[in-house]
């Protein structure tokens, strides 16, 4: 436990934090979870509207400090590709 006003107050700062935090790594993950799901209902253009969502909350988990860029990079990245996929399957069949 905390000795000192200094430290009282960073506990404080602490519990704070995590809470903010826990929700926009909630929220990021609901808008990975509704791309995903898109993804694999095959609807092309519900997986572009939903990339399009994604994209924003990601960038915005990094620029909270929620997620390493690199690993937001390498979600979006993944997702895209998936996405294309989606979009190419159909001009094949």
């Amino acid at each position: 436990m905390a000795n000192h006003k200094s430290a009282e107050k960073r506990a404080r700062q602490t519990v704070t934090r995590t809470e903010r935090n826990r929700a926009r790594r909630s929220r990021m993950r609901t808008y990975v979870k509704r791309l995903e799901q898109a993804i694999e209902s095959g609807d092309a253009t519900a997986a572009e509207a939903a990339l399009k969502a994604a994209q924003p909350e990601l960038d915005r988990s990094v620029s909270k400090g929620v997620l390493h860029r690199n690993t937001a990079s390498r979600k979006l990245s993944r997702m895209a590709v998936k996405v294309n996929a989606l979009r190419a399957a159909p001009a094949a069949g």
